[in-house]
């Protein structure tokens, strides 16, 4: 079953549930659809935001803590086997890329601009949500 907010002619908005796409269409066609303000038949989608089903044997519930389990994880093998070096990431990421450095593992903060930077001079880095650790 899906639920679509629907409109009439009229402007009137509504919620109706249908057992999918098709069944909206069919419906709609046949003139079954009825503006319960006014009656009109004229009737089409209205624009929705998409949601997250709900499912009864709460998977999707288990997924986000599994995801998030797995990023407080990243977040601990991070913190154990890299260095830390704050809002000098770009400019350390730089000096590794160019070899002024040891390659090394290093994590820390950019702003979009240097973010930006760095992939404009083809340095390699990557972004991850970044969990905090009193949530963890």
């Amino acid at each position: 079953m899906i639920l679509f907010t629907v409109h009439c002619a009229n402007g009137h908005e509504f919620e109706a549930w249908f057992r999918d796409n098709d069944g909206f269409d069919v419906q709609r066609a046949g003139g079954e659809i009825v503006c319960p303000m006014c009656g009109d038949t004229s009737v089409e989608k209205a624009v929705m935001a998409p949601r997250l089903a709900r499912m009864r044997d709460g998977a999707p519930a288990a997924a986000l803590l599994e995801m998030r389990k797995a990023l407080v994880e990243m977040r601990r093998q991070i913190e154990a086997h890299c260095d830390y070096v704050g809002p000098r990431f770009a400019e350390e990421a730089r000096r590794i890329h160019y070899g002024e450095i040891d390659p090394r593992g290093i994590y820390g903060e950019a702003t979009d601009k240097e973010s930006r930077a760095l992939a404009d001079e083809g340095i390699q880095f990557g972004q991850i949500p970044w969990v905090p650790q009193t949530d963890g």
